[in-house]
């Protein structure tokens, strides 16, 4: 991606492609099926290049699309350099990667550093005998020492992250599935695979990695004794910030840029799983030389009941809350580092229900309005694909329909406790990952025009209306809208670099902010409510401003600051 040359741009220091970037998230099982199999591939995504560049963003990231047995869609991989079957060829791969690079798009890979598939051939060693050359390519607990101490196992029924194994008699770690044992990255030799493989994929012409819970690489291999009271005490009762304390974790992630991504010109960034506004320095600052961004989870957790997979209070989140933790994170990276914004990913449920309004006169101006705060934020925007369209939940009501182990293995184990399994799957009707996972709605026909026979996840019914064909011929269609706010924000470095500053904190259906860089400040206006609300600031009245920007075609009366429900306006103060 080329650096905008602009005079503005030209008086900021530091300036690297990556913070400048759009990054939009690519699923590839459900973009786009070009062989038939109700599986989207590696050619699909390659015959939608046009479409993706239409969009004016930059960087595409692709969910996992190495050899996996897809126990976690990808998340368990069995070769790290060869190309899931499904997905296509390394031929495919190559032809793809040419296609974007010649359309001037950057394409970061998923990297799942801390756990491999049980079918990893390094896994089928180190479970063969205890001697075997790759047993410490991974973290084992002999029997005879007794059950080994708690550890979490997300995926899992009985919660528990050993499983034993009795080959040789003994328990292996996975902080997630079974089916993905975690990797030691205690082990010198482990890290060389991996460093060897990343240079592998770089020399290739990849321009960077997202890399998946890499905060929980690092583990104490003593293995102690960790209560609840004591994530309690020193964790506030958060276990991913316990996962993500590992003694040698920073050890490795300066060696991993030693190795690797100094030598490249290249973006990295971390899935944030346990990092927190104090941490997160420790990963981005330049002079560690580490990693360039990482993403929290602080944001989208907000509004899920506390003991409750992810189950929604009844009165939703607080916009107030919602406001002062993305300023707080802004602030945490506006002196040093660098910040990543979204609202939606394939871990997530769409953007438009969980946090606008999927309702059919709000579904629209919500989109917007959020499409809008993503865009006008200081941070590198990572954008899910199909929320440029306003694509929302598919709200699945039986458990049979979903395909995510998340899901399915949360219900066993709710059902083996005797809980509430319909309140189960109320609250999977809006925080469900699959919910996010549906085909991408490319046009009225059969399946949304994701594949010509069934898809492998349901395809949301609203498609014949919801849809890029639909949607590219109405001037003030949520994608279109999304075409004009990127523009907007590549044409105005101040969105970029600009200072935020957040006004009317307390304002409970107001998200209101200025951005300034120089002698340029614009003014942004969200009405997160379904209310038409006037915004009474006495002191920005006055100001000249020009309207850059409105999700509502007729300016929704903006020279009062008077808000649409969902409505959003962007100013230039003069």
């Amino acid at each position: 991606m080329p650096v905008a040359a602009t005079s503005l741009y030209d008086s900021i220091p530091n300036r690297k492609w990556w913070k400048e970037a759009i990054v939009y998230q690519v699923y590839p099982r459900s973009f786009k099926d070009s062989d038939g199999d109700g599986v989207g591939d590696l050619k699909g995504v390659t015959s939608k290049l046009d479409y993706i560049k239409s969009l004016g963003v930059d960087v595409v990231w692709l969910n996992p699309i190495f050899t996996s047995p897809n126990a976690d869609n990808g998340y368990d991989i069995s070769d790290y350099r060869g190309i899931m079957t499904e997905f296509g060829s390394m031929e495919d791969f190559g032809a793809m990667l040419k296609g974007m690079h010649a359309r001037g798009l950057k394409l970061v890979l998923d990297l799942v550093a801390n756990h491999s598939s049980e079918q990893h051939e390094w896994f089928k060693q180190s479970r063969s005998s205890r001697t075997n050359k790759y047993r410490d390519y991974y973290h084992w607990w002999p029997a005879e020492k007794g059950k080994p101490p708690f550890r979490p196992g997300s995926f899992e029924v009985d919660g528990s992250g050993w499983r034993f194994d009795s080959l040789t008699n003994a328990y292996y770690l996975h902080y997630f599935s079974y089916k993905q044992p975690d990797l030691n990255w205690e082990n010198p030799k482990l890290r060389k695979e991996m460093f060897d493989m990343m240079n592998f994929w770089f020399d290739k012409g990849v321009d960077g990695f997202r890399m998946d819970v890499i905060p929980f690489i690092s583990k104490d291999t003593s293995f102690p004794v960790i209560t609840q009271h004591d994530i309690d005490t020193k964790y506030h009762g958060d276990w991913s910030q316990y996962l993500a304390s590992g003694p040698h974790l920073h050890d490795y992630l300066r060696e991993m840029d030693s190795q690797v991504l100094s030598r490249h010109n290249v973006m990295s960034v971390a899935e944030g799983a346990g990092v927190t506004s104090a941490t997160a320095h420790n990963f981005v600052d330049e002079d560690r030389k580490e990693l360039n961004m990482l993403y929290h989870f602080e944001g989208v957790s907000l509004g899920y009941l506390p003991g409750k997979f992810k189950q929604m209070g009844p009165k939703g989140y607080s916009l107030v809350e919602f406001k002062s933790i993305y300023s707080k994170w802004d602030g945490v990276f506006a002196e040093k580092g660098w910040g990543t914004i979204y609202l939606g990913n394939h871990d997530q449920p769409r953007m438009v229900t969980r946090w606008g309004n999927d309702a059919p006169q709000f579904r629209e101006p919500s989109s917007k309005m959020l499409t809008t705060f993503l865009m006008t934020m200081r941070a590198t925007p990572y954008y899910y694909f199909g929320d440029e369209l306003g694509m929302d939940n598919i709200k699945f009501n039986k458990i049979e329909d979903y395909r995510d182990i998340e899901s399915i293995n949360m219900y066993q184990q709710i059902k083996n406790n005797n809980g509430d399994l319909k309140e189960f799957l109320e609250a999977q009707k809006i925080g469900a990952r699959d919910n996010g996972r549906t085909p991408f709605q490319w046009d009225s026909s059969a399946n949304a025009g994701f594949s010509n026979t069934a898809p492998w996840l349901s395809v949301n019914p609203n498609y014949k209306t919801v849809n890029v064909a639909a949607e590219e011929k109405e001037p003030n269609s949520p994608l279109n809208y999304f075409k004009k706010v990127v523009k907007l924000r590549k044409d105005n470095p101040v969105l970029v670099y600009g200072k935020y500053e957040l006004l009317d904190k307390d304002n409970p259906k107001i998200y209101a902010y200025t951005r300034t860089l120089g002698d340029e400040k614009i003014l942004v206006l969200l009405n997160f409510s379904k209310d038409t609300v006037s915004w009474n600031y006495p002191t920005l009245k006055s100001v000249s401003k020009t309207l850059l920007l409105s999700n509502y075609t007729d300016g929704s009366n903006s020279a009062d600051f008077v808000l649409q429900p969902y409505g959003a306006l962007v100013y230039k103060l003069d």
